[in-house]
């Protein structure tokens, strides 16, 4: 019996897995780079030419593949020179690729013992710092890995699919022993070095991975231990001293509680989003009032409006039944929610409804403020962008829609968002729920 589709299966199946790592790479690098676009381009096994090198294999950043595969076509040239020469290059920001690539290109050959098997198109929202390239040419060089250990993994099926077919057509005096066969023992060998030099980059990639988490762990004690103390001390001030302070230092006092307090926020909205990412933010279901949850956002969000003509509106369907999901991050994303929408909204109102449907969780936050223009809505949840990037921009880092969009997709929900730009913004949560066993 013909060992052919034995072979054919296995071949295929590393492809798959070859294809999927490409994908896995190239979403990781647009992370690393703070949102940006991410172009793989690839050799197919079977065949090393410099044509099937460059070949696109895998994307990520753009809103659809057509973007992707003109993104390519535009940059083939240069792909193709580094893939030829295995020099890496530095491009200037193209005006095609928006914001995403705003920051500049970098194309990184996926090199390997002097042979080049692809190569990686970066491009970053902002200039790529030294530690972020370090680590893209340590994913570059484990990517030229997987292709040339998929390519000796087909040329080694194909090597023992000839020498199988040989020995059933033979007689038994001219069978070939698979272990004395030359060719089979060189490929068999270059695989076993090939898996061990891939165990050995995944473990550079994961001491890079922890040596991140290490970090972001250690900046979360080193600046919230201090920062949590100045707010206390400001607070103590505030209340225990507050006939003897003129109204000057009490001013002065509020502003420095307001931008510590808001530091404090960004600072947990960064680490809320790492251990999403990391998958270290567990969901806690349990009982929700969801009027309770909405009347407590909007106190929250009080201080924000100031002085500004500004009125929250409620609309909630009575009676609501209880339901069940995470209660934490739903007061988080309602907050977030109504804090963004008042930060741009001068005057007007704000209003907040929510209904239940098929055990969905259906919520609208419309605001009347400045709007969001066409080109960017697409990139609002993603993490740093900024609708009013101006110098006189006030507050925020960018975090807050893409924590909301992390923790409705944690919650297996989803976020939308539509907007004319002068006569507001309507942002909508789905999020599905149960049924709780006790009624509001």
């Amino acid at each position: 019996m013909s060992a052919e589709p034995s072979v054919q299966r296995q071949s295929a199946s590393a492809t798959q897995r070859l294809a999927a790592a490409l994908r896995n790479s190239a979403s990781k690098l647009s992370e690393q780079v703070g949102g940006g676009l991410v172009l793989v381009f690839a050799a197919a096994p079977g065949d090393r030419s410099l044509e099937n090198a460059s070949r696109l294999r895998a994307a990520s950043g753009f809103l659809v593949a057509e973007s992707a595969r003109e993104a390519a076509q535009s940059l083939l040239a240069n792909v193709r020179e580094v893939i030829s020469n295995g020099v890496e290059r530095t491009l200037a920001p193209l005006p095609t690729l928006g914001e995403r690539a705003a920051g500049g290109l970098i194309v990184v050959p996926m090199s390997l013992d002097g042979d080049s098997h692809g190569a990686l198109v970066i491009g970053a929202p902002h200039p790529i710092d030294e530690s972020s390239k370090e680590t893209i040419r340590l994913e570059a060089q484990y990517l030229a890995l997987r292709v040339d250990h998929t390519h000796i993994g087909a040329e080694l099926e194909a090597a023992q699919s000839e020498l199988e077919a040989h020995n059933q057509s033979a007689n038994q005096a001219e069978r070939v022993i698979p272990e004395e066969n030359e060719e089979v023992l060189k490929l068999s060998e270059a695989l076993f070095a090939q898996d061990i030099e891939l165990l050995r980059t995944n473990e550079k990639l994961g001491e890079i991975e922890k040596l991140k988490n290490d970090f972001i762990e250690k900046m979360s004690r080193e600046l919230r231990t201090p920062l949590n103390s100045i707010i206390e001390a400001i607070i103590s001030v505030l209340t225990g001293e507050n006939e003897t302070l003129s109204d000057t230092s009490k001013a002065s006092l509020r502003c420095a509680l307001d931008d510590g307090t808001e530091f404090l926020r960004t600072l947990q909205n960064i680490l809320d989003l790492w251990r999403i990412k990391q998958r270290e933010l567990p969901v806690e279901v349990q009982d929700v009032n969801i009027r309770e949850v909405i009347d407590e956002a909007i106190f929250s969000v009080q201080d924000r409006i100031g002085d500004k003509p500004l009125l929250i509106e409620l609309h909630v369907e009575e009676p609501f039944p209880k339901i069940r999901t995470d209660l934490a991050k739903i007061n988080q994303i309602l907050f977030l929610l109504l804090e963004n929408a008042v930060k741009f909204t001068e005057s007007g109102k704000v209003t907040i409804t929510a209904r239940l449907e098929d055990l969905n969780l259906h919520c609208e936050v419309k605001d009347t403020g400045i709007g969001i223009c066409a080109d960017d809505q697409p990139y609002i949840f993603d993490e740093f962008f900024q609708v009013d990037d101006s110098p006189s921009r006030s507050g925020g880092a960018g975090l807050g829609l893409a924590l909301v969009r992390d923790l409705a997709v944690l919650l297996e929900g989803e976020v939308a968002v539509s907007s004319d730009v002068g006569r507001g913004t309507t942002v909508s949560l789905q999020i599905p729920v149960t049924d709780s066993p006790t009624t509001s």
